[in-house]
């Protein structure tokens, strides 16, 4: 599989990669998962301290145990839960993140973490005192690299001016195109965007007739969703392709994306996912297509 630098930094991630939040928790399930996911090409794997309070990470740090050495390892901090916490908070704070990496490090049974992304954040946050951490992280060894996951304009700029980010982590696919008004800046950034939600959530899969919902999806009324979902399906079979594929190639075909990361609880979804990589890369004529089917919107909120 097409491996592409992160950033500016010296890693080398799986243009399709893994996003485990969808792991089912029965381990014995998760791991075949993740070794079919290894086994096909597969070297990026992105968790985060929240996904099911921990244990999302330990059961990815009792899976690659014997191959920590193959896999780019990247997980997310910020939101505090325990004792005295009703659910979980937000904690960008320098002491906070330096402590649940610590936790993050032992449950992923690994000395240290290749990526470390803030799960979020706002303008409002400590920001110096948040970048401090991570530069502290870096020097300590705890992690190589650090990255944030954010859709807000305001947050991706003041991090990209002031710190020294590999990544940005963001939602990404054919119907939702809003990051790619960002991509010239984060280009010229040398920052790679990690593309979560490439498929929709489902809708941008041969399922897609089953995953419709009355309320449509973000801009799409149903009927818009209906029309564009069909327009593409007819697009990607003209090309003997399924939706898929078509989808998965069109979020990994942009330069600034380093991978995009699907995520499977059954096999066959990590096959569908990887299937992907062996398609050639869509034509410029497809993509323009692809573009005026769908929309080009843009985020309304946290722009300044």
């Amino acid at each position: 599989m097409k491996k592409n630098r992160l950033g500016n930094s010296e890693l080398f991630v799986s243009e399709i990669g893994f996003g485990c939040m969808s792991l089912t928790g029965n381990y014995t399930v998760d791991e075949r998962i993740i070794h079919e996911a290894i086994d096909g090409g597969v070297n990026y794997f992105d968790t985060a301290d929240l996904y099911d309070f921990g244990m999302n990470e330990e059961t990815i740090g009792k899976a690659i145990k014997e191959k920590r050495q193959d896999i780019v390892l990247a997980t997310k901090g910020g939101n505090e839960w325990g004792k005295g916490i009703d659910g979980w908070r937000w904690n960008p704070s320098k002491d906070y993140l330096k402590n649940a990496v610590k936790d993050s490090l032992r449950r992923l049974n690994t000395d240290y973490l290749d990526l470390y992304q803030l799960h979020g954040g706002t303008i409002e946050d400590p920001v110096e005192e948040t970048i401090e951490a991570f530069e502290d992280l870096v020097k300590e060894g705890a992690i190589r690299y650090y990255g944030i996951s954010s859709i807000r304009p305001n947050v991706i700029k003041a991090y990209a001016e002031k710190s020294n980010i590999v990544s940005i982590m963001m939602q990404y696919s054919l119907l939702d195109r809003r990051p790619e008004e960002w991509f010239g800046l984060l280009n010229e950034s040398n920052i790679s965007v990690i593309a979560r939600g490439p498929v929709a959530k489902g809708l941008l899969t041969d399922q897609f007739e089953q995953r419709l919902k009355e309320d449509g999806y973000l801009s799409y009324s149903n009927e818009e969703l209906k029309k564009t979902l069909g327009d593409l399906n007819k697009e990607a079979k003209s090309h003997e392709i399924s939706l898929q594929q078509m989808a998965l190639r069109y979020v990994a075909g942009q330069p600034v994306v380093a991978a995009a990361i699907p995520g499977a609880s059954k096999i066959s979804q990590v096959k569908d996912n990887i299937s992907a990589a062996e398609v050639p890369p869509l034509s410029e004529g497809l993509v323009e297509k692809l573009q005026r089917i769908t929309k080009e919107d843009f985020y309304e909120n946290h722009r300044d």
